[in-house]
């Protein structure tokens, strides 16, 4: 491959929208002079902010616009084009894009309404514009849009009134109204961005590539987005979960009504809506999800100042007791806490106050408090570590000094790292001068303390949401729980009988096949089966209608509970068959009457059109949709997942123990979770299923009924909504032999591999270190969590990490020999860049070889066309080994580039 061809690839590995945010040359399709034109607009703002390329205006009907030559189509222009800008009637736009294509167009930005906004005329030219340009690889931002700035770059491609400032946040909504308020919002409060853009429509460019796109770019510090759909989940969860980690993620949501749940006859899908789906995968991916749009940008400031708190406990210092109560309702209504002031932080406060101070927190510090006090008091009250985070008051009374109090704060905030600090000057002009000096210091300002405290419990709620995510779990293999081919032979049985509901009794089966457990359950047609199998079960027992048909078996006396002779079996027998049809009515089922003192709970999965396979878990029952205690997920979970979904809830306080009565089995109500999505993602055909009620008792955790609904037998596969996020790819698992006899297995990396990984860095060379991330990393960075997590916690999306695993016959250790990794490009799905690093004592040895031929055949399979990997001159065992694989190297003095193309 020539030398150019391999710059050309890289450089668009790493910067695969830069031709949109800082192009070289810009074509404006749809130039004008017209007063108050859109195409007027775009081309002014393009030529009157410098951006270092070429503006070439595009109009057959003009020699020139604005005293720049025009052109009259994009095959006359004299050079090749990064980014077209198209302001033309929707009718016209195809043929343009087609131009594009055939002129080698990088990006276009389609400003023209009139497209599915309108209904299905508009929903076909999309699809028509959107074949076009893909034959090319155009990608487009829009249509229906207000176009996009770069600031950084000087780029105002938009037809926007005002310029925006350059700063740190990146700006993206779905409104282009909503944009030009916050740009006239923003030169008013001086705030900057570092890319302020319109996404219209989304045909092309959508959430996952804008924040892949910021992620990257060292200019962002946070991004904010207003969204009114989401589109592409998948693509949105894979980008947010990866960047959310260095960069906080903002979003405000437009049209969050709650509506009415179309699946009526499902527990779950009546408890659910999109809102509720749409909060639950903002916190499976790190999603800060705030309410007004002041808050949007209150947080971007906000973490761009301080760090985020570990936890919830807020200390409050304040010279004036109403507004530090002010502050602790604001605090507690947000589920935040007080923290609990140590002995040893009230008697050091003791020494400085005075002795009327609260000896509490908030700790009120008196009205008289002078800067010293302040001071003082806030460097006490940092190091107490039951505090995750400090709110510092102010109200100017004759005997404050405001700015002197902010001057002396700042001295004290400069020494205080691990936690964050808030403060509230209240009042006018005569605080001004102290706020100014807080935030040049980086310390966060709040005119009113309860907003404060609000902005507190978002940010611990973000931090825990973040934790959640790469906390390691506990519990990862199922294999020994579940028989996937009896639950694959229930739901295959079902179709064949032309059926989409489960039965009770193969709703259980199917719970049982994964691990879930259910209480014994005998089937009975008649009333003499009925005696039988209550006399195996033993009395007392419990009878339910058997049927193909009936959902909610009480809703048509379908129930009859207590059964203690076969007197009450005949009985009960006759009165459920006589309260449905002869059609509905298949028998009953026997069951023991088990009185398990415990909670009842509701376990279940829906399909949300946009995220698939979704998890509620709360407090069930026969009231479930009146208590409304319930949280909702996405699959598939791990145990540390599992314990989250359930720490949403109220009966969860109950579940750890409450008022006497012990706590249940909450190690085994998580492994129930964890095999419930395994469930719901391994059976594709499941629409809707209900655990309730799930009794969760001290020692047992049986699931008394269950309701499956399936799709229907002649569904096509691509109508059938796949989960929001990739499960885990065991497609991949295989094992391998070594020259020296070692069986090995080959599987992709999980979360609990952590401390595999541990050990296996451990185990590592500095040289092995270095040949692989081309500089020396010290030990106890190079195991730390946060660097692990990046190896562990992986999006089968975007990577796909294998490990050598070998597991000891003797002494059934497990240790990891090597870990190979295929990562996507951002912003091109069909390039990776291969990693690979085999423990010292293994190298040598054809693993590597090995390891690297799994990931070529993966790569096929995933639709990865080109490989990359960038490797050090003298690593000539890692060039070796491409070469053997079938890579081209291209050599320069200080990197080696091989590249493999399928």
């Amino acid at each position: 491959m020539a030398t150019d061809k391999v710059h050309d690839i890289m450089r668009y590995n790493y910067n695969p929208l830069d031709f949109m945010f800082a192009p070289k040359s810009v074509a404006l399709i749809g130039a004008s002079e017209k007063e108050n034109s859109v195409g007027r607009t775009l081309l002014w703002n393009l030529i009157s902010h410098p951006f270092g390329g070429t503006v070439y205006p595009i109009n057959p009907k003009r020699n020139n616009v604005l005293g720049i030559r025009a052109y009259s189509s994009i095959r006359e222009l004299p050079e090749s084009i990064d980014l077209a800008v198209i302001a033309i009637p929707a009718v016209g736009v195809p043929n343009v894009i087609r131009e594009c294509v055939e002129a080698g167009v990088k990006g276009a930005i389609i400003i023209s309404a009139g497209f599915k906004e309108i209904g299905a005329e508009g929903v076909k030219l999309e699809q028509e514009i959107l074949e076009l340009a893909r034959k090319g690889n155009l990608r487009i931002i829009g249509p229906n849009c207000l176009g996009l700035m770069c600031p950084p770059t000087g780029l105002n491609a938009s037809f926007a009134s005002t310029s925006a400032r350059s700063g740190n946040v990146a700006f993206i909504s779905q409104s282009g109204a909503f944009c030009t308020s916050i740009l006239d919002w923003s030169i008013k409060e001086n705030l900057g961005f570092s890319g302020f853009i319109s996404v219209g429509s989304m045909l092309d460019v959508n959430w996952g590539d804008l924040i892949y796109y910021f992620g990257d770019d060292p200019l962002t510090k946070s991004i904010v987005i207003y969204m009114e759909s989401i589109s592409n989940a998948r693509s949105f969860i894979s980008a947010a979960r990866e960047v959310a980690l260095s960069k906080p993620i903002i979003v405000i949501k437009g049209g969050r009504t709650e509506e009415a749940a179309k699946a009526a006859a499902s527990h779950t899908g009546a408890l659910s809506s999109s809102d509720k789906v749409l909060a639950a995968a903002f916190r499976r991916c790190g999603v800060l999800q705030v309410d007004t749009i002041k808050e949007v940008f209150n947080m971007a400031d906000l973490l761009a100042k301080q760090p985020r708190p570990k936890g919830r406990r807020l200390t409050i210092l304040t010279n004036a007791g109403g507004p530090g109560v002010l502050a602790t309702d604001a605090l507690t209504w947000g589920k935040g806490e007080l923290a609990s002031l140590s002995d040893s932080t009230i008697e050091e406060l003791n020494k400085i106050l005075p002795s009327h101070w609260s000896h509490s927190n908030p700790v009120d510090i008196l009205g008289d408090a002078p800067p010293q006090r302040y001071a003082q008091a806030l460097e006490i009250t940092a190091k107490d570590e039951n505090s995750d985070g400090l709110l510092v008051i102010l109200t100017p009374q004759d005997m404050t000094d405001p700015t002197k109090t902010a001057e002396e704060l700042t001295k004290i905030t400069s020494k205080i790292s691990h936690k964050p600090v808030l403060a509230s000057w209240m009042g006018g002009s005569g605080v001004a001068t102290g706020v100014e000096i807080l935030n040049r210091a980086n310390i966060y300002t709040q005119p009113y303390p309860d907003d404060a405290s609000r902005l507190f419990n978002l940010m611990w709620r973000y931090s825990y949401n973040l934790r959640g995510l790469y906390e390691i779990p506990s519990f990862a293999q199922s294999d020994n729980f579940i028989d996937k081919d009896l639950a694959d032979n229930i739901i295959t049985h079902a179709h064949q009988t032309n059926r989409t509901l489960l039965t009770e009794y193969e709703s259980k089966q199917l719970l049982q096949a994964y691990g879930i457990p259910t209480v014994t359950t005998q089937i009975a047609e008649t009333v003499e089966s009925s005696i039988e199998s209550a006399k195996k079960i033993g009395y007392p027992v419990v009878m339910k209608l058997h049927s193909e048909t009936i959902t909610h078996k009480t809703d048509v006396g379908g129930v009859r509970l207590n059964l203690t002779s076969e007197e009450d079996i005949k009985q009960a027998f006759e009165a459920i068959q006589q309260g449905v049809s002869d059609s509905d009515f298949l028998g009953v089922t026997i069951q023991p009457m088990i009185n398990l003192e415990g909670y009842e709970l509701i376990l279940g999965s829906t399909i949300d059109p946009q995220f698939g396979p979704v998890l509620l878990f709360g407090t069930g029952g026969q009231l479930v949709e009146v208590y409304q205690d319930q949280s909702m997920g996405l699959p598939p979970l791990n145990s540390t997942l599992a314990r989250r979904l359930m720490e949403q809830t109220k009966i969860y306080t109950a579940l750890q123990g409450v008022r006497g009565r012990k706590p249940v089995n909450l190690a085994q109500l998580e492994q129930i979770l964890v095999l419930f999505s395994q469930l719901v993602i391994e059976q594709p055909l499941i629409k809707e299923i209900d655990i309730n009620p799930l009794v969760a008792g001290e020692y047992n955790l049986i699931a008394l009924d269950a309701r499956v609904l399936l799709y229907e037998p002649n569904t096509d596969k691509k109508d059938i909504v796949p989960p929001a996020i990739r499960p885990y790819p065991s497609q991949y698992i295989s094992k391998i032999t070594l020259k020296d006899g070692k069986l090995l297995k080959i599987r992709p990396i999980r979360p609990e591999d952590e401390p595999q990984v541990v050990t296996f860095c451990k185990e590592l060379s500095e040289q092995s270190v270095y040949l692989r991330f081309f500089h020396s990393i010290s030990y106890q960075s190079l195991i730390s969590h946060e660097r692990l997590t990046r190896i562990c916690f992986v999006d089968y999306d975007q990577e796909i990490a294998l490990v050598a695993s070998y597991r000891n016959p003797d002494t059934d250790e497990k240790q990891i020999l090597a870990i190979a990794r295929l990562s996507r490009v951002h912003g091109n799905t069909e390039q990776a860049e291969l990693g690979l690093l085999v423990k010292d004592s293994y190298q040598k040895q054809g693993l590597g070889t090995l390891l690297g031929q799994d990931l070529l055949k993966i790569a096929k399979k995933e639709g990865i066309k080109t490989i990359i990997a960038e490797i050090l001159p003298d690593n000539i065992g890692m060039q070796n080994l491409c070469r053997k694989l079938g890579f081209t190297l291209e050599k320069t003095a200080d990197l080696v580039t091989a590249i493999y193309s399928h």
